[in-house]
């Protein structure tokens, strides 16, 4: 029954550190301009008829063109190839072609001569 005593009193104490907390709140001008804000917007959607998506296309269109509904397909059309680079290991003559900088063979380069050193090593750039 002390257990059950205990949990009331503790919720009780956090209960009247949150009602102070939301006081503190209530009292700051920011929030007070907010809440001001967003009661004003909200009338306007309601006498205009309009959607909080509607407001966001309204303002920034860009965001709801890219919703993630489209298929990886249709996402990787549209996203740029990445630049072919030719690296030329001088100590040893090897040639590596990639696209990405996760090669194996680069990645080896990399952990022993540094990333600033193979990256010196391209000898070309394609598109």
């Amino acid at each position: 029954m002390s257990s059950l005593l205990s949990n009331y009193m503790r919720k009780e104490q956090l209960l009247k550190e949150l009602q102070s907390d939301l006081a503190k709140l209530e009292s700051d001008d920011r929030l007070k301009a907010e809440l001001e804000f967003k009661s004003k917007l909200e009338e306007l959607m309601v006498e205009f008829d309009k959607t909080a998506s509607d407001v966001i296309s309204l303002l920034d269109p860009k965001p709801l063109e890219n919703t993630g509904r489209e298929t990886v397909g249709a996402r990787n059309a549209t996203r740029r190839r990445r630049r072919l680079k030719v690296y030329k290991n001088p100590h040893s003559g090897e040639v590596v072609e990639t696209r990405g900088g996760n090669h194996k063979v680069l990645k080896a380069w990399k952990d022993e001569h540094g990333r600033e050193t193979v990256e010196s090593w391209v000898v070309r750039v394609e598109d």
